[in-house]
């Protein structure tokens, strides 16, 4: 196995796999999911669709339910309102070290299956103000990830620097375009597609897609 990645079921992790299968091809591939207490396991349904689509080696589902135990956030309590409070850095849905449990998780997995490679769908150009979007994050979780487990892990996070529209520019040249379109879920009032169009991941993704969408038709003109 060459690369494992971290697929949550929305347009990021979705993409990642296709990269990542493209890169390594399917079979040298593995996806693993994670719940941990979100308000939609529908995410997982739609994470195991898209192993099963692109055809990847393995797909494994993880569970961190005691995750709800150790923070509070609009995304395990569905009575908080999902909103950016004034003077906040980051929303209600930011989920406290998410990203490094999720890419310490991965890299166990990923080393006992032989794989280098971890793919995120993390990025900084546009992310809503979480601190474990950030490159720095990043850079950081591999440098010490390969001194816990003596593993010369790779995070590959490939829209770290790039915007929504530019995301699905690339899913456009993928190949991939109507399968992030139609089969992932980004939102968090658990909306597929479009979503909800009201919570900050359904504007970031629609107002990417439809600025994206909107050059495509010039360019066609």
């Amino acid at each position: 196995m060459e690369a494992v990645v971290v697929l949550s079921g929305g347009q990021d992790s979705a993409t990642c796999l296709a990269i990542a299968c493209k890169e390594h091809g399917a079979g040298n591939v593995a996806a693993i999911t994670f719940e941990y207490g979100q308000r939609h396991r529908l995410e997982t349904q739609y994470a195991c669709a898209l192993a099963k689509h692109f055809g990847v080696a393995a797909h494994k589902i993880v569970s961190l339910d005691f995750y709800r135990e150790l923070t509070v956030n609009a995304l395990f309590d569905p009575s908080l309102p999902i909103e950016k409070p004034a003077g906040a850095t980051a929303p209600t849905t930011f989920v406290e070290g998410r990203n490094a449990f999720f890419l310490l998780a991965a890299g166990v997995w990923a080393k006992s299956l032989g794989a280098k490679k971890l793919y995120t769908g993390v990025g900084e150009a546009d992310y809503s103000g979480y601190p474990d979007c950030r490159e720095e994050f990043v850079v950081a979780q591999q440098r010490a990830m390969r001194l816990a487990m003596d593993w010369p892990f790779e995070i590959v996070a490939p829209f770290m620097h790039m915007g929504k529209a530019e995301e699905w520019a690339l899913a456009d040249r993928l190949g991939i375009y109507d399968i992030i379109d139609r089969q992932t879920l980004t939102c968090y009032n658990g909306i597929p597609g479009r979503g909800c169009g009201e919570c900050p991941a359904c504007k970031l993704r629609n107002a990417g897609q439809d600025a994206y969408l909107k050059t495509r038709r010039a360019q066609t003109h």
